[in-house]
């Protein structure tokens, strides 16, 4: 493991290599694929009655595409010279793909919250993928190319600063490190904070209860069901349902065993396969509907294919 004075020196070995001036430049290659054959060599591997809803999902607007090409952009991003200095990439790292979740404990919290691309590579990859998210949603809303440009500027200094300081702390720290919801109240405007607040307030309703309500419904008898709403939500099939068995199997087997030991006070009822998201339409993704003490206890979990990473 390097010292604290050999990070930097690497870090500056590679400033030298890559100027910091050459990430705000890009010439497409002679040989730079077509995106529309890139988009559709990924489609390939998806459910092909899926794929004109994924297409169409990325139509209806430039942000959009954006979520769905994150394929292009990696093609772009990987013919370019990069820095060698190598992280865990969040491989999608737009704007979209930053968020509120629950943490074990409840606490609420802000951070990236989708690592389908997940992989090693040059941390610069992660950061001009959120510039440009930044920038076309700021074009997107009406703002002008001088606000858009600041705004990127604003997103990508935050970056630096954030990693100045987290380099001067000790490893555990770093570990720990975490931005709760309500710390981020105080940093919107004022005359936005009422709405931020309430957004806050719904995310802290969207538990399997919240699901149980858009996703279910109940039959005659009272037994409850999963919506059957195709495209979007369909009930699976008796070969899915032994497929999915085998799966919620293996992950139970992963978990550790206080979490075993909880899971196993649920009983599987359902699944169904869903759409979801922009880039992901078109991947097997499907809803398990579980039940615990009774129709009011749900626990409804997520299985998601998990392909190779753009960045592959």
């Amino acid at each position: 493991m390097m010292t604290p004075s050999e990070r930097a020196e690497r870090g500056r070995a590679a400033r030298k290599r890559v100027p910091r001036s050459s990430h705000g430049r890009w010439i497409p290659s002679a040989q730079r694929p077509d995106p529309v054959d890139v988009l559709e060599r990924q489609a390939q591997d998806r459910l092909p009655e899926l794929v004109p809803l994924r297409y169409g999902r990325m139509a209806s607007s430039p942000f959009a595409f954006l979520r769905g090409a994150a394929a292009v952009m990696a093609a772009d991003l990987g013919a370019q010279q990069h820095t060698g200095l190598t992280v865990q990439l969040c491989g999608d790292a737009h704007l979209l793909n930053f968020g509120v979740y629950a943490s074990p404990e409840r606490t609420l919290l802000f951070d990236v919250n989708d690592f389908d691309e997940t992989l090693p590579g040059p941390f610069e990859w992660d950061v001009k993928r959120l510039a440009a998210s930044v920038t076309v949603a700021a074009l997107q809303n009406g703002g002008s190319r001088p606000k858009a440009h600041r705004a990127a500027l604003v997103a990508v200094e935050s970056y630096r600063s954030t990693m100045r300081r987290l380099a001067d702390l000790g490893e555990l720290t770093v570990w720990y490190e975490r931005i709760a919801a309500d710390d981020l109240v105080p940093l919107v405007r004022r005359d936005e904070r009422a709405r931020f607040e309430n957004r806050l307030a719904r995310a802290r309703r969207r538990t399997s209860l919240h699901a149980l309500a858009k996703l279910t419904e109940t039959d005659a008898t009272g037994a409850r069901h999963i919506v059957d709403d195709p495209p979007l939500l369909e009930r699976t099939t008796d070969v899915d349902r032994v497929t999915l068995g085998k799966i919620y199997h293996d992950y139970r087997s992963s978990l550790a065993e206080d979490r075993r030991v909880l899971l196993d006070r649920f009983r599987f009822l359902e699944a169904a396969r869903k759409v979801v998201g922009v880039g992901s339409v078109g991947t097997r993704c499907f809803v398990l509907l579980l039940e615990g003490r009774d129709d009011s206890d749900p626990l409804i979990l997520q299985i998601k294919e998990a392909g190779r990473s753009v960045l592959e």
